[in-house]
């Protein structure tokens, strides 16, 4: 018999293999189809369907290296369910220690059997008994860097190939390495609507397990699920963001009665942190390219309760006159490759190519470029990105800057993903009289 939330991962890894969907709304869109075909599914059944998911999704690489090992069949002529029963559970094998072996190649030949037929029963069942965790050591013995690196790592080639050409090799590697790391969850307190203390009162009143962090306004949060359907949340008491997001709003620092720019708003994190930095006074305008992401925005700010935000659906790259000059705080956390948040977003790995560097990298350039002469004299600007080649951070600040002596870099940070957060690039500049 199929076990049902095992079925759930399954369903979810072909939303996502096969149809190209992003790993959290296919998550998300397959909980909801369990709930209604009333499947029993419980905050324990939900941490392990989300583990076995986005584990199997960033180990791709890996796990098809290991199946390759050991089928005699291409892995793009293996129909594409009973891949993906392989992955799972090959995933579950190598590196989940809680889940015997056993539970493993049953269950995932229980799924063949409904899933495929008797030859593709038999032809999981050979492979999964034979796959072992020293499969996946034997990687670390391979001599070339790059190889040894990408299927250790689960790392495409031309990333670690960019990697290594602009960093050292134990730089390249730990990136590499922390890019698979489950991301930790941190919130910003909305400091509009209550304190520290006062929110750690109300989630120990709910349950919440959660740790102080060095940073005054953030806290992280252990073991919760669900986070948007606690109460506390509902009621905008605090907004869900990484640590290193967080500083690239309170590196422009904004003040009060200021008006404010963030040219790439969506989904709103960032332009929320502004307007708390403001304590609610000023004006912020809000743009994406997109109507259903502007919407995103409007959702979080409303949530938080706040009132100075203007959110309006427009493209950074269009330059536009009557800007000019106007605000005096912009903030540009541009399109990006976003290598930086591999760990909370996976997919990505597989999404990417080195043909898109520059793609994205002209588009950076045009929308610092225009948005730039929005600013006033005196006025300051950050740059970031949630990514780490130089090519989308570093050169492109160097280029605006030779093209533009009346900007002035004033800070630049540039953070690798680790154990605690993520990989960033932020870049303050201030524009002289």
């Amino acid at each position: 018999m199929v076990d049902k939330i095992r079925e759930v991962i399954l369903k979810t890894l072909y939303e996502i293999n096969c149809n190209e969907a992003y790993s959290n709304i296919a998550l998300d869109k397959q909980l909801k189809q369990a709930k209604k075909e009333k499947i029993k599914i419980d905050k324990r059944d939900v941490g392990f369907i989300s583990e076995i998911v986005y584990g199997t999704v960033s180990w791709k690489l890996t796990i098809d290296e290991i199946i390759k090992k050991y089928s005699n069949i291409k892995i793009k002529k293996i129909s594409p369910w009973i891949l993906n029963i392989l992955r799972m559970s090959i995933y579950q094998i190598i590196f989940l220690d809680k889940v015997p072996k056993s539970a493993a190649v049953n269950e995932g030949v229980n799924l063949a059997k409904k899933y495929g037929h008797k030859a593709s029963t038999n032809f999981v069942n050979a492979i999964l008994r034979k796959v072992d965790k020293k499969d996946y050591e034997e990687f670390f013995n391979i001599k070339d860097n790059t190889e040894r690196i990408s299927k250790a790592t689960s790392m495409p080639t031309w990333i670690v190939e960019k990697l290594l050409e602009q960093k050292d090799l134990k730089t390249a590697e730990e990136i590499c390495k922390n890019s698979n790391i489950r991301p930790k969850i941190y919130i910003r307190i909305n400091t509009l609507k209550t304190n520290k203390q006062d929110l750690i009162n109300i989630l120990k009143e709910e349950n919440i397990k959660y740790e102080e962090t060095e940073l005054e306004n953030f806290l992280e949060l252990k073991e919760v699920r669900n986070i948007e359907n606690l109460e506390s949340f509902k009621k905008g008491l605090y907004t869900i963001q990484d640590k290193q997001a967080g500083q690239v709003a309170f590196i422009l620092d904004p003040k009060p009665n200021e008006k404010v720019l963030d040219a790439c708003s969506s989904p709103g994190g960032k332009t929320t942190y502004l307007a708390e930095l403001m304590e609610n006074k000023g004006e912020i305008l809000a743009w994406d390219i997109h109507a259903h992401r502007v919407k995103l925005v409007k959702e979080a700010y409303t949530r938080l309760g706040i009132t100075i935000i203007q959110e309006e659906v427009k493209d950074a790259t269009i330059y536009e006159e009557k800007y000019f000059e106007t605000f005096d705080k912009i903030l540009l956390d541009v399109p990006c490759l976003g290598l930086g948040v591999l760990k909370r977003k996976p997919d990505i790995k597989w999404q990417r190519s080195l043909d898109d560097i520059e793609e994205i990298t002209k588009l950076q350039e045009t929308i610092l470029e225009n948005c730039a002469k929005y600013l006033k004299k005196g006025g300051e600007l950050v740059y970031s990105t949630c990514s780490i080649l130089k090519e989308e951070n570093e050169k492109n600040i160097e280029k605006f800057v030779e093209k533009n002596n009346n900007f002035v870099i004033q800070k630049q940070l540039i953070t690798f993903q680790n154990k605690n957060t993520d990989g960033f690039f932020i870049c303050k500049m201030k524009k002289t009289e």
